[in-house]
């Protein structure tokens, strides 16, 4: 079983800036009996894109859900395993001209950094020159490894901890109606146009657009005009 996959109609826009993502797809919430999303909120979890692209298969689910199993019930060989993913993702991108970079919380959102690899503290220190890059509704995580970034997510729940990760200059993804050009103060640039966010200047909103079952949703989750 591969653990990553290559490139969704979003991530592959970043082919054009000369690199290509690949993501790790977790069951997200608790689908797989083990919770991967611990601050998750109603909004968040009906507008999942878990269900987006090649999710909405039942063969792509039960995976994910084995993948998820497999990494709580089985950790050293699932971490083993994904070095050897990672490893070989490299070494096809750069066959292809590109720089490789990874997402390991494609449907999740699990701390990576405290997650131990083999002999190494995590997987950014078993490839410090790989840039890795997520979505998180975690507050105050530290020691975050230098080449892992983490933007911060808005959810319809957390807006105190939105104006804490403003305040420490992490960029806050927001889901809206239609992109305004300023939200908290900051301004707002277009995070739909690819996917890598560690190339976003510093210290801004990264505007996203409703998808999925969330376009036709009245939450809170998504801001409207």
């Amino acid at each position: 079983m591969k653990l990553l996959t290559k490139g969704n109609a979003k991530t592959v826009k970043g082919e054009k800036r000369g690199y290509q993502t690949y993501i790790l797809h977790l069951a997200p919430g608790k689908l797989s009996g083990y919770e991967v999303c611990p601050h998750r909120s109603d909004g968040c979890t009906s507008a999942c894109l878990n269900l987006s692209g090649r999710g909405c298969f039942d063969a792509s689910q039960q995976t994910r859900i084995e993948k998820t199993r497999w990494f709580f019930e089985h950790r050293e060989s699932f971490m083993a395993f994904l070095v050897r993913d990672i490893a070989s993702a490299i070494a096809s991108a750069e066959r292809r001209n590109f720089i490789p970079v990874f997402r390991l919380n494609g449907t999740s959102d699990i701390p990576w950094e405290v997650i131990k690899c083999g002999e190494f503290k995590n997987v950014f220190e078993r490839f410090p020159h790989i840039t890795f890059y997520d979505y998180t509704k975690i507050p105050n995580r530290v020691k975050i490894p230098r080449n892992y970034h983490i933007t911060f997510s808005r959810s319809e729940v957390n807006e105190q901890q939105v104006k804490e990760a403003l305040r420490k200059k992490m960029n806050v993804a927001v889901v809206f109606e239609s992109l305004p050009a300023t939200y908290m103060g900051r301004p707002v640039i277009n995070g739909d146009e690819d996917d890598l966010r560690f190339l976003d200047p510093v210290s801004c909103i990264v505007g996203l657009s409703a998808k999925g079952k969330a376009k036709r949703s009245d939450s809170l989750f998504i801001v409207r005009n």
